[in-house]
């Protein structure tokens, strides 16, 4: 079965119209080039319990088109999570649970776990390293406390981003990342594993890059004047924040780096949002299932 491309509401629903549609999508997706039973590894299989499982002849494993994957276990019918997953995808700036819910008929609760499956798909895979000219800066999530400036030990949630700046002026990909505070320790695996040494790195005067400069020989310190000579990832801050205030409200520490993921996700997909869904279709049937009975919902 080709795989589904586009952003148009219309032809989503003429190819997935039922359940029965999802269920063929999933099986040739899973097993359309071969059957390899997850618990042993035979490719000989039988018909399972219903049309969507398929039994090992080896060791009886009795497996969904679902198992073993991110809609695993679901509360509602397959056909609303591809429409959710759909939804979710192509629209520019998400949807919160609460959207979710009202929209699709479900528990809030429910669109709110299922809301975290799809953050933990759009987790970046960590295989594009920055490269070029790469600006990084740091900044917190719920605005500056009142009589400090600059880097504090704020409770807030403190963030590292770096973006690619390209040739042409504008950003190409950008990361960020939840810090516990502003030391090398916490700031150098972050630069480490997504900057490409070679880059030309700038950043404002702080120390903490200052004793990087060893390994990072093309790392460059500037001025921040206000953020005036970084416009970019000042901009792209900004960005940030108004997304998180205008679709979710706010968010908790524990949930900060989703929601960070999630943001960068469209980012670096601004230019293919043809493909968008079947992406991150596709990443939902690569990740093991999220158990997340009993953690905390929050307001979003």
């Amino acid at each position: 079965m080709e795989a589904f491309k586009g952003t148009q509401l219309l032809e989503f629903i003429d190819k997935f119209e039922n359940n029965e549609d999802c269920y063929r999508y999933l099986l040739e997706h899973k097993w359309g080039k071969g059957y390899s039973c997850f618990k042993c590894g035979h490719t000989t299989c039988i018909k399972g319990k219903k049309w969507y499982y398929k039994r090992c002849q080896k060791c009886n494993y009795n497996e969904s088109a679902t198992a073993n994957s991110l809609f695993h276990k679901l509360k509602f019918p397959i056909l609303k999570a591809f429409h959710i997953l759909f939804k979710y995808s192509t629209k520019k700036k998400g949807m919160s649970s609460y959207e979710i819910a009202s929209e699709f008929g479900i528990n809030q609760k429910t669109a709110w776990a299922y809301h975290q499956r799809i953050q933990v798909a759009m987790k970046s895979t960590e295989k594009h390293i920055l490269k070029g000219e790469v600006d990084v800066d740091e900044f917190v999530v719920g605005g500056p406390e009142k009589g400090k400036q600059g880097r504090s030990d704020s409770s807030k949630n403190k963030i590292i981003l770096a973006v690619e700046i390209l040739p042409n002026g504008k950003m190409g990909q950008a990361y960020a990342q939840c810090i516990e505070d502003y030391s090398e320790k916490s700031i150098r695996p972050f630069m480490e594993s997504r900057i490409d040494k070679n880059s030309v790195i700038k950043t404002d005067g702080f120390s903490t890059y200052k004793a990087m400069k060893k390994d990072f020989k093309k790392l460059r310190q500037y001025k921040s004047d206000m953020g005036k000579n970084f416009p970019e990832i000042h901009v792209l801050i900004m960005n940030f924040k108004s997304w998180l205030r205008g679709i979710h409200h706010k968010c908790e520490y524990p949930y900060m780096q989703r929601y960070i993921d999630e943001f960068f996700y469209r980012f670096n997909r601004r230019s293919n949002r043809n493909s968008i869904f079947n992406n991150l279709f596709e990443r939902f049937m690569n990740s093991k299932p999220l158990m997340i009975s009993g953690l905390r919902e929050l307001n979003d």
